[in-house]
């Protein structure tokens, strides 16, 4: 008897993504306790489930040479290396949508934080203090430009026109605004944004998006938030700015290296640090569990998945 595709969970994932799987054609490893015994498992196997832990190398590529998907419980792929899986022909897929209300949400709170200057007064209140009189602005009337303008980026827009800010975008990869947010040049949303948000994915071309000479182009006295990927900002160069002023707060769900470990940019008055919780509710994790459970399921059944990241890897059998 021919034993059924072998999928492995690297990562814990939704139990409902479980169930979906345990329905399907194929057996479940689920390995996700023991990530030192991972080669060992994915030796025999079709598939592999993982979200942000495991690092999918050459290296671990190399030791499943049954291996024809790893599916991404998340959007970002930057741990998966796919030049790596483009040359064993294995396809990568991904959750793209699971996350975007759950980031959108978390990038207007910190604004609203940012903007009224509310972390600062949370932390002296908490401390025995009691400052009143006049603190922090209204989003209402504020610019703000987001730079990347995906599913992510369109919902924060529209949370924002809720609160009567105006909105501007920079996105490269669109040759037109896909709703009423106006596309310009990224130096022109420095120069008019209030609040600047980065939503892009990161690329080789993009790291350090925000280095000195562009965070020197923003308005003075701007805010940054990066809900994205930490290395789209120089943070050496954002730490200068916030000294100078020239950046007035930053709020940061994402660092160059996780755990940060610049502790004077942690430290700064003038900056809110979240330890990448962006994607971290359990309708998020419920949604990237279902959705890469129902692509491997796709994949199972000989169909074209919904969301391949590497296009370039056709089917094999």
């Amino acid at each position: 008897m021919t034993e059924s595709p072998r999928i492995v969970i690297a990562d814990p994932v939704d139990p409902a993504a479980l169930r979906l799987l345990a329905g399907g054609p194929c057996t479940v490893i689920d390995a996700s306790t023991d990530p030192g015994g991972l080669p060992t498992q994915i030796r025999a196997a079709w598939g592999l489930v993982v979200r942000s832990r495991t690092k999918v190398t050459d290296a671990l590529l190399s030791q499943a040479p049954a291996l024809r998907v790893v599916a991404r419980a998340g959007v970002g792929v930057d741990n998966v290396d796919l030049a790596a899986a483009n040359f064993r022909k294995v396809r990568v897929v991904n959750a793209p949508t699971a996350a975007t209300t759950s980031v959108a949400e978390l990038t207007v709170t910190l604004g609203l934080l940012l903007v009224r200057d509310l972390f600062g007064a949370i932390q002296s209140t908490k401390g025995g203090d009691w400052k009143r009189g006049m603190h922090g602005a209204e989003l209402y009337g504020k610019t703000v430009g987001l730079v990347g303008y995906g599913r992510i980026g369109r919902e924060v827009a529209r949370r924002l026109k809720a609160f009567g800010a105006s909105v501007l975008a920079f996105d490269p990869l669109l040759p037109r605004s896909p709703d009423d947010t106006p596309l310009v040049p990224l130096e022109e949303l420095l120069a008019r944004s209030e609040v600047v948000s980065l939503h892009a994915a990161l690329t080789p071309e993009n790291r350090h998006l925000l280095n000195t000479e562009r965070l020197s182009q923003m308005r003075r006295g701007a805010y940054v938030i990066n809900v994205a990927r930490g290395a789209l900002i120089d943070e050496e160069a954002l730490l200068v700015a916030l000294n100078s002023g020239q950046v007035a707060g930053a709020a940061l769900d994402v660092f160059e290296t996780e755990p940060p470990t610049r502790t004077s940019l942690l430290a700064h008055p003038k900056v809110i640090a979240t330890p990448h919780l962006g994607a971290a509710t359990p309708e998020a994790q419920h949604r990237a569990g279902v959705q890469v459970a129902e692509e491997l399921l796709r994949l199972l059944r000989g169909e074209e998945p919904l969301y391949l990241v590497n296009p370039e890897v056709p089917a094999r059998p």
